[in-house]
């Protein structure tokens, strides 16, 4: 399946995971505009953009630049719904990374969540929906995700998933190195 000509939707009994969408702007805008929620957030090789939004307009110009960038096949970001009150909390983006590092073909993870969404139980259900079948959809054996010092549940998560800490840094494409990534392979 190519996830750039036809994005998939995940559910459960709890959440969706579908292409972000610009009727998700004002619910997205509880997420970005969110204090505690931004300093989880992975903003390496991202040209500057902390993802700390104070307008609509500047949320509805990200989500404009998200599916842009996913017509043209450089990442997928899904909207995360919460069923229960039909509201996105969060997106996550996926694609898989061409580098000159040790991370070349490894799929990249980015998770945005809502603060209050920040807890082992909403980040367990909502990764084990998109980690199986991420390692198919972008055709790599391992993904990574950076994980900084502070998002605890996170880490907890992501090594009873498997994770462990990369210890190499990533190199972005202005060769800079940022840390804290983990990496988990398929299985």
């Amino acid at each position: 399946m190519n996830v750039y000509e036809y994005c998939p939707k995940i559910s459960d009994d709890r959440f969706l995971l579908r292409l972000v969408s610009k009727q998700d702007c004002d619910d997205l805008m509880r997420v970005y505009s969110d204090p505690k929620a931004v300093l989880l957030f992975n903003s390496d090789n991202c040209n500057g953009d902390d993802f700390y939004y104070k307008t609509s307009e500047r949320m509805m110009q990200a989500i404009q630049m998200w599916l842009w960038s996913y017509d043209h096949g450089w990442f997928v970001r899904w909207s995360i719904i919460d069923k229960r009150t039909d509201c996105a909390v969060g997106t996550i983006e996926l694609f898989r990374r061409a580098s000159d590092d040790s991370y070349d073909g490894a799929g990249v993870l980015r998770l945005d969540l809502r603060s209050d969404y920040e807890n082992e139980a909403d980040i367990r259900q909502i990764l084990s929906l998109i980690l199986p079948p991420s390692f198919a959809w972008f055709g790599c054996d391992r993904i990574i995700t950076k994980i900084k010092p502070a998002g605890k549940a996170r880490e907890r998560i992501f090594r009873e998933m498997g994770f462990v800490s990369a210890g190499e840094p990533l190199i972005g494409h202005d060769g800079t190195e940022y840390r804290d990534y983990w990496i988990g392979w398929s299985r």
